[in-house]
């Protein structure tokens, strides 16, 4: 087993896995959730063959896809798009040869673009399986200690997988688990779980047949160590672009410590080792990202850690984040009372200060010790300390982060609480068997609600909610009311009392008049009763009396029957002239924007049920002012021209469309006067007012007239308002804020602004959409998406409901285009006499009027352009141009115009391939298999399925050319496959055949870098000053002239290295880094060059130790010189003055010394004790053998005596009821022959 040891930062990234998965247990962090990669393994036909046919399969973790990628190498390989959506598919590779051993992953496509690549799959040549992938996952609920699962990837099915423990030279568990994966449990780690893991596969048909030992895991236990304390120089909050310091401080000396960002563990590992006992770890330029969690801790050589320190939040902000002020136990206080004000905000260990409006100094300041309390406290107020209060962050450190705006809280010091509303749910009018409700309301938390009838001084009702039901019983209901409350800061102070409300309703003759049509309609169901038992006793006493007259029964049940219809008649009068109708309808919802002088004004009725029919009416006028029919469930009544005659009172009533009618009640009368008022307010929303549910949105009211106070409205109703702002001299504005926006935050905003008794006139409404509610709707364009200058192109946004509101969006704009309101599913847009400033993406949209604009996902967009030639396309291939004979290509067209048809044109062919917009698939012409026929030019161009005078382009020319058909070329570069930055360069292509041409290809381009077609056999291509860019693998092909685009094989992929140094090479150890006894180790130095000179390099020695050309060092122990840190470097054969950077340092580890010589003695004595035992254990089998005749004598003499116990043993089991002593008995039975034992 080899046990590679890593780098010192990648062993320390995978030694404190563990360490990272517990703290986020905890930490109370969800698990680390894993990527959606893809599932790559290995079908092939074991263990007969294992090798000869092998067949690679790419499963998608969680959706089915329509394309899927293979990758060898880093480049792209091949692709598969089968017939339908699948979950996997596979990819024949047939015999694994040397050719095409490498690194495989896979990917599949999404709907944004590829997937992440599947883990890394290295297949090497027959003889081991590939190498498992080793990493950790932690359970997701944290049992005593740390529990830790350790995964092991084997890429075949099936697969018997061993964890290995250094020290322990047998597996210490195993698994055969179905999948490709298999899960080893370390239930509650302790310190001795510690150690060095690794995981190996073996075929369970074919044991002999192992995997190459996965990637060594080191685990290791922390907190043996106290924790240390974190703290951040100058402050935890930072604009981007400061600097920052995080001192991490322990209690111990000589330790090393690191540092970790919990949003990201594994990029954000930080380590130091100072000499004192505290570390810094120094941002220079902070960056957005570098906001988080941080927390660190301390460990000694042996990576025995310490207890974490304490998180410490981090922010990096260019705004502070807003504070909360809150006043307990109310906003409104006594005179000579005490109130508290709470400050809130998401940023610890920072002082608070708490500003007054008007005052330039804070009030009161509270400091990082005193943080804890966050409140700030006010004792005995009076009327001065009325006001508006704010807070903000208080900091000891220079920085430039900008202040935010904070809420406020008003303080009101009053003698008595303010008084409140009374109002009456559902009228004031009481009706028959119905009660009333009246409903106090205060905008301040309220101890206890008292309601007063004026007529009685004593009676009184007391209630926590403020809803008190009122019954009208005897008319006992029909009374003056009003009511008070106290609240719990001041609970023996009681509010003034609210304005008086008066009950009225049905009393006196209409109450005897109930109870008399009671009456009635009781005695008709006792005559209906007593009836009904009248026709029983007819039947029962005509059967008794057996008569046979039918026509006697038929007129005695006749004449009954008569007096029950006569009876139910009279029941059904009774209650439709004594009863009222209870059959009404809810009542609407009158509004309208303030009227103005002059102006056109909109009067709103919003019903409750669709299909209704509105009635507008005015007060002291009988006949109603309007009659409309509703479209969905409101009505819009239209005053053309507002003057004095207009104003008045108003109300509104609905009922069905059928006679007889079914009416609601009247709404609330809304009165209309006529007054002078400001200009209406700008009003818009900063981005745009159709928005995803979770979005932020800020309504921004301006004006400027100065010092004004503003409302907003939501559908006519007021939900929110603004101070007046005296501060700033000049225009005022307001913001007003929806953090969150949801379902039902959706309507139609405006805004107002007044001044004392002056009102403005209401700004334009914006109807801010909800979005994600309702499925998408699609968008068209007709004639097409490709219009020219000055024509009308007409945009169908087709939804999947009727009677919604469309709404057209074009990207790059807040506000919609246009909005429709249409009884069908779809609307028509009209764009008339378009331009150029007209193109871009366009979007629509459909929402419900009725129920806070819930409406649908966005459309797909589509792109309009306004011109008179179609944009150009672009043809492509995949995977590359230049194929070999056989395989598959796609040939791309593909443009910015969407929606359109596409051609296929090929250079000296009349037919072309043609593909519609509709079923074209984004312009993907296949070609399968590819042959001599196939080669050749090709460009395409947009085929329009209307018709249109717009001109077409076609696109650029492809050149396909198919390979194998010639032997292949050879390929050199000069000076040499390494370059500095800057230096020029030559390939040269060397063919065997004249009047070619040459092409040059570079591995991951889709198109050939050059070609030539030289006089001679060999092309020259020329780069001058190559860059980084340039490196790569580069290979060439050639072609005759007279057969153009029949190419030759590849030559030899030539990989070039533009860089001042070669790159450093691998060192590794076989079979471990640790000396045995009486065992080489031997170093293998690997480089990605061929032709080179390795050299191997000793710690401590000034000179090289040793050279090697196929860089093999073997290296022996002998008094303990083999011991230290090694490294090696390399050079070109044809450069021997440029060696390679140095690799990464390797330690080998082992016994030396008298330890050694103790442990060869102990061997020695070993030895010949063993070989004492063995002799004495033949001296006493030859002792034995002399022995042996003595004993098959006596053996032969006692055969017969031992045969005929035999036969007495066997006669007493099959007669036990006979006496077994008897001889007789011997005789008599059955001779049986019985194998004696010697």
């Amino acid at each position: 087993m080899t046990l590679n040891r890593l780098g010192e930062r990648a062993a320390m990234l995978w030694t404190f896995t563990v360490l990272l998965f517990c703290i986020r247990l905890s930490l109370g962090m969800t698990s680390i959730v894993m990527q959606s990669q893809p599932e790559l393994w290995i079908e092939t036909n074991y263990p007969q063959t294992p090798w000869e046919n092998i067949t690679l399969w790419c499963k998608s973790p969680s959706r089915i896809s329509s394309k899927f990628l293979l990758l060898k190498d880093k480049t792209q390989m091949t692709w598969i798009r089968p017939s339908s959506k699948t979950f996997q598919v596979s990819f024949p590779i047939g015999a694994l040869t040397k050719s095409n051993a490498g690194l495989y992953r896979c990917c599949y496509w999404k709907e944004t673009g590829w997937s992440e690549p599947s883990k890394v799959l290295e297949l090497e040549a027959p003889g081991q399986l590939p190498k498992p992938i080793f990493w950790i996952q932690a359970e997701t609920y944290p049992l005593t200690g740390c529990n830790v699962n350790i995964l092991c990837h084997g890429w075949l099915q099936d697969l018997v997988f061993m964890l290995f423990k250094e020290g322990y030279a047998e597996p210490v568990d195993y698994q055969i688990p179905t999948g490709t994966v298999a899960i080893f449990s370390i239930a509650n780690m302790t310190p001795e779980s510690e150690g060095v893991y690794i995981c190996r596969t073996h075929i369970q048909m074919l044991p002999t047949l192992w995997s190459e030992p996965s990637n060594p895991l080191k685990l290791i236990v922390a907190g043996l160590y106290p924790k240390p304390t974190l703290t951040a120089y100058p402050g935890p909050i930072m604009a981007p672009g400061e600097s920052l310091n995080l001192r991490c401080q322990a209690p111990i000396y000589g330790m090393t410590f690191a540092l970790i960002r919990l949003e990201d563990l594994k990029k954000s590992f930080y380590r130091k080792r100072p000499i004192k006992n505290e570390a810094y770890f120094f941002f220079r330029a902070l960056k957005i990202h570098d906001a988080g969690h941080y927390l660190c801790f301390y460990y000694d050589e042996s990576y025995r850690g310490s207890l974490l320190s304490d998180i410490l939040k981090i922010w990096v902000t260019d705004t502070f984040p807003k504070t909360w002020l809150l006043a307990q136990p109310s906003p409104v206080v006594q005179m000579g009372q005490n109130v508290s004000l709470w400050c809130r905000g998401p940023v610890d260990g920072v002082g608070l200060a708490l500003y007054k409006k008007g005052e330039d100094k804070p009030l009161q300041l509270l400091d990082t010790t005193s943080i804890d309390d966050e409140s700030f406290f006010l004792n005995n107020v009076t009327y001065s300390d009325a006001g508006i209060y704010s807070c903000h962050y208080l900091l000891s450190w220079k920085t430039s982060i900008r202040m935010t705006s904070h809420n406020t809280v008003e303080l009101v010091v009053v003698d008595k609480p303010p008084k409140p509303s009374l109002s009456a749910w559902p009228s004031t009018m009481f009706k028959l068997r119905k009660a009333i409700t009246l409903q106090h309301r205060v905008p301040h938390p309220v101890l206890e609600f008292s309601l007063e009838w004026e007529e009685r001084a004593t009676f009184q009702k007391f209630l926590v909610d403020g809803d008190f039901i009122i019954s009208n019983a005897e008319g006992k209901g029909t009374e003056t009311y009003s009511c008070s409350y106290r609240i719990e800061a001041h609970p023996n102070i009681w509010s003034d009392r609210s304005e008086p409300l008066k009950l009225m309703g049905p009393a006196g003759f209409l109450t005897w008049n109930y109870i008399l049509n009671e009456a009635i309609r009781l005695s008709l169901i006792m005559q209906l009763v007593a009836l009904l038992l009248v026709v029983l006793w007819i039947r029962w006493k005509c059967r008794r009396l057996r008569i046979r007259e039918a026509w006697l029964l038929g007129t005695a049940q006749g004449v009954t029957m008569l007096f029950i219809v006569t009876a139910l008649l009279c029941c059904g009068l009774c209650n439709g002239v004594l009863t009222e109708e209870t059959d009404i309808l809810p009542k609407p919802v009158i509004s309208a924007s303030p009227p103005i002088r002059g102006q056109k004004l909109q009067i709103r009725c919003k019903g409750w049920l669709a299909g209704m029919e509105f009635v507008l009416y005015k007060e002291g006028v009988q006949e109603p002012v309007q009659q409309l029919h509703a479209v969905g469930r409101e009505a819009f009544f239209t005053i053309q021209r507002m003057e004095d005659k207009d104003e008045g009172n108003y109300s509104c009533r609905t009922h069905t469309e059928k006679r007889p009618f079914k009416w609601s009640e009247p709404s609330d009368p809304m009165e209309l006067v006529i007054k002078e008022m400001y200009p209406k307010p700008f009003f818009k929303t900063w981005a745009s007012p159709v928005v995803t549910p979770g979005a932020r949105v800020t309504f921004n009211c301006s004006t400027p007239q100065q010092h004004m106070s503003f409302i907003l409205y939501k559908d006519g109703s007021e939900i929110a308002s603004s101070d007046r702002s005296w501060a700033s001299p000049g225009a005022s504005a307001a913001h007003f804020l929806i953090i969150s926006v949801g379902t039902g935050d959706g309507g139609n905003y405006s805004c107002r602004y007044y001044d004392f008794a002056i009102w403005s006139e209401p700004s334009d409404p914006v109807e801010l959409v909800v979005t994600e509610f309702y499925p998408k709707p699609t968008l068209l364009a007709h004639p097409g998406p490709v219009v020219l200058p000055g024509k009308n192109v007409t945009l169908r946004c087709q939804g999947a409901f009727q009677g919604m509101r469309f709404a057209l969006l074009q990207e790059g704009t807040q506000v919609p285009l246009q909005f429709q309101s249409t009884s069908g599913n779809s609307a028509d847009f009209l764009l008339h006499t378009v331009r150029a400033e007209d193109s871009g993406n366009y979007s629509c949209v459909y929402y419900e009027t009725t129920m806070s604009n819930r409406g649908s996902h966005l459309s797909k967009p589509i792109m309009i352009w306004v011109t008179d030639t179609f944009p150009k396309p672009w043809l492509f291939a995949e995977p590359s141009s230049v194929v070999p004979m056989g395989q598959n290509v796609t040939l791309w067209c593909q443009g910015p115009v969407h929606g359109v048809g596409y051609i296929l044109h090929k250079e000296r062919e009349t037919t072309s391939v043609q593909l519609w917009g509709s079923t074209s698939n984004d312009g993907a012409f296949p070609i399968t298999n590819i042959s001599g026929a196939n080669i050749g030019r090709y460009s395409c161009c947009y085929h329009p399925d209307w018709t249109s005078p717009i001109k077409i382009q076609p696109s650029n020319t492809l050149e396909l050319i198919v390979t194998g058909l010639l032997p292949k070329p050879s390929l050199l570069a000069q000076p040499g496959p390494i370059v500095a930055p800057g230096e020029n360069m030559t390939f040269q292509c060397q063919g065997e055949l004249p009047d070619s041409t040459f092409v040059l290809l570079k591995e991951g381009t889709q198109q050939p870098l050059e070609q030539q077609s030289p006089s001679g056999y060999r092309a020259d291509f020329w780069m001058p000053a190559v860059r980084g860019d340039d490196s790569g693998v580069y290979s060439c092909v050639y072609y005759l002239d007279s057969a153009p685009f029949a190419a030759s094989n590849h030559s030899d992929f030539l990989e070039i290295w533009v860089t001042d140094k070669p790159p450093k090479p691998s060192l590794s150890a076989w079979p471990s880094t640790m000396f045995k006894l009486g065992k080489d180790i031997t170093l293998q130095c690997r480089g990605p060059l061929p032709g080179v000179e390795f050299v191997l390099e000793h710690d401590g020695e000034e000179a090289p130790q040793q050279f090697s050309e196929d860089g093999d060092f073997v290296i022996n122990n002998v008094e303990g010189k083999g011991i230290g840190n090694y490294s090696c470097s390399y050079r070109l054969q044809a450069y021997p003055d440029i060696w390679s950077e140095p690799s990464d340092a390797l330690e080998l580890v082992g016994a030396a010394g008298p330890a050694a010589q103790e442990c060869t003695v102990g061997n020695i004595v070993r030895s010949s004790l063993i070989v004492v035992v063995v002799v004495a254990l033949g001296v006493v089998l030859a002792i034995e053998w002399k022995k042996w005749p003595r004993l098959r004598t006596r053996d032969s003499e006692t055969d017969g005596r031992d045969q005929t116990i035999a036969l007495e043993e066997c006669n007493q089991e099959g007669e036990p009821a006979t006496n077994t002593s008897s001889p007789s008995s011997v005789s008599q039975g059955t001779s049986v022959e019985l194998p004696v034992p010697v």
